[in-house]
């Protein structure tokens, strides 16, 4: 059997659109606030200001919570498709928006798009993919979150018309970039979104869901398709092995004693991902390369050069996570990033600045992405066990955005209380502390089908 065939590798990049639709419309909006907060007049006030970058946040908390739970009753190709139409959809209201309201209720719409993806498109690709691959694969949705990150990092770009360095607030709101500019930001997703929800329709439904709920003969033709004959009998022999008479999980049945160990495992690594630190770059990149002493069209180029950055060592993992494992790769992580943050903070503490300063935030970016962004995913959709893995994933993801809530909003706090010297010292504290834990709590899963994992971590 030849499981890198064709039609898996098609299936996985198809569902894994809805990373890129993630990457995309999480960061879009930070190449669009310095010219909204000036149409709709909020450059003055904080707290409207924190308000538009979080909503989308809150949003992706109540599509993280719910999705899991409709993916397991009505499967996991249906809510890949609603995730998709409500990106097209939510991508043309926020950029129509005339008042403030009507922008903070469409980015809130678009965050339950972000956390429905973000938790599904793991998921799926993980259910589908044989076990030699399965790592591989599901960075590929890693890779597609990275791209479409560096892809609206590029659009804001090139769609935002340069800025007079002594232009004000009222010039920048009656110029094309604060009438029409950032509208084009939030539009131009419609076109990955649309493609996205057509495409959408010519994968298989998830064929582990499908016999879970009784639908044999169709998984078994799914299963043929992606491994022949012998592989969907043992496919299908290993999933009826770990079911049981209730197929429907609740959120009661995630929180028993016999998961205690998975879940931990899970909502630990999805915490630790975000409070390792790497994201405040992307969150407040235009800040810290400017306390690193660069000016605005110099900091709009290295944003991009930490988004290729990204995107570079993301392929570079996808070779590493079947190779080295998972626990490898995420020890590597935590430990290199403590010591690159030792460094940062130790840079800022001298005051360095130019070159030298992003040649270190390069080094965190490519670490956190080669190890700790795209491993966190692989771990969290392998280890949870066929009847909650639709639930649990919806209790770590929500468990992710909310540990990115909680770091987008302390950042400035941080920084401000401790200098950005304490503050990266503090997130390499934070490393050191999760190296630990994975040390020796978190199993490795390589090489292993999905009900072999399970076997090992729940004990009936």
């Amino acid at each position: 059997m030849k499981h890198t065939n064709l039609y898996l590798l098609l299936i996985a990049l198809i569902s894994a659109m809805g990373g890129l639709l993630f990457g995309y419309d999480w960061v879009v909006i930070g190449g669009a606030k310095p010219f909204y907060e000036q149409y709709f007049s909020i450059a003055g006030s904080p707290r409207l200001q924190g308000l538009a970058m979080s909503t989308a946040l809150i949003g992706c908390l109540v599509g993280a919570l719910t999705a899991g739970r409709l993916s397991d009753r009505y499967g996991r190709k249906p809510l890949l498709l609603a995730a998709a139409l409500l990106f097209f959809c939510t991508s043309w209201a926020t950029g129509s928006a005339t008042t403030f309201w009507g922008f903070n209720l469409f980015r809130f719409t678009g965050g339950i798009a972000i956390g429905m993806a973000s938790s599904l498109s793991p998921m799926y690709i993980a259910e589908i993919a044989p076990a030699p691959v399965r790592g591989r694969l599901v960075a590929v949705n890693q890779l597609t979150t990275v791209l479409g990150i560096l892809c609206a990092q590029v659009v804001n770009w090139l769609i935002a018309e340069p800025v007079p360095l002594d232009a004000t607030g009222e010039m920048i709101a009656a110029s094309w970039n604060g009438q029409m500019g950032w509208r084009w930001m939030f539009w131009a997703m419609m076109i990955p979104a649309g493609l996205f929800f057509l495409l959408g329709w010519l994968i298989p439904e998830s064929p582990r869901w499908l016999i879970v709920h009784g639908k044999d003969i169709k998984a078994q033709t799914v299963l043929v398709r992606l491994g022949g004959e012998s592989y969907a009998a043992q496919e299908i022999m290993r999933v009826q092995s770990t079911m049981n008479s209730s197929v429907q999980a609740t959120f009661r049945e995630v929180f028993k004693p016999k998961y205690s160990r998975v879940l931990i495992i899970g909502i630990v690594l999805a915490v630790f991902q975000q409070w390792c630190g790497t994201n405040v770059i992307f969150n407040y990149a235009q800040e810290i390369f400017m306390a690193a002493g660069y000016g605005v069209s110099d900091v709009l180029m290295n944003i991009v050069i930490t988004g290729i950055t990204n995107v570079v060592f993301t392929i570079v993992a996808m070779f590493l996570v079947d190779k080295l494992g998972r626990k490898v790769l995420l020890l590597s992580g935590a430990f290199g990033l403590a010591f690159i943050y030792l460094l940062l903070g130790g840079a800022y503490f001298l005051h360095v600045s130019g070159v030298a300063m992003v040649v270190i935030v390069v080094l965190a970016i490519a670490c956190y992405a080669m190890t700790l962004a795209p491993v966190m995913w692989v771990v969290v959709s392998e280890i949870f066990p066929n009847k909650i893995r639709g639930v649990a994933m919806s209790v770590a993801t929500f468990s992710l955005w909310a540990a990115c809530t909680i770091l987008t909003y302390t950042f400035p706090l941080l920084n401000s209380g401790l200098g950005a010297a304490g503050t990266f010292w503090l997130y390499g504290g934070i490393c050191v502390a999760g190296g630990i834990f994975v040390l020796f709590c978190v199993p490795e899963t390589k090489g292993k089908s999905l009900e072999e994992i399970e076997k090992e971590l729940v004990k009936e």
